[in-house]
């Protein structure tokens, strides 16, 4: 009997891993889209200082190493494993996968602020 229950929240974890993948794809590819469309005509407010220029540098390589951290672990899930120990890791690096996405998000979301305050204070 015990084994039956593990054997279904298995199947469940590995359902829930493989929605959770398909939300970190989609995030990438969103974050990924909005960073190109931000910086390809890439302006520097005139008078900004220094520091606040270091700062936005910061939140974008920020952003862009969660990125590629999540984009590593969405590539090492591509594969299943049989092993059930093999298949808690998968289920564990796409969970790891979705937060470092997350956080590239909050990294674009931070820089956008940052770039709404910079215009306001420079008005």
């Amino acid at each position: 009997m015990l084994r039956n229950h593990l054997r279904r929240d298995l199947q469940w974890l590995k359902r829930q891993a493989r929605k959770d993948r398909r939300i970190t794809a989609v995030l990438l590819v969103c974050v990924a889209a909005v960073w190109a469309r931000q910086l390809s005509p890439w302006e520097t407010a005139g008078g900004a200082p220094l520091a606040l220029l270091g700062i936005s540098f910061g939140l974008v390589a920020g952003s862009a190493m969660a990125w590629l951290t999540s984009a590593c672990f969405v590539a090492r899930t591509l594969r299943t494993r049989e092993e059930p120990a093999e298949e808690l890791r998968w289920i564990s690096r796409i969970g790891r996968a979705k937060e470092w996405a997350f956080w590239s998000l909050a990294a674009y979301v931070a820089w956008h602020l940052l770039q709404l305050i910079m215009a306001l204070v420079l008005l």
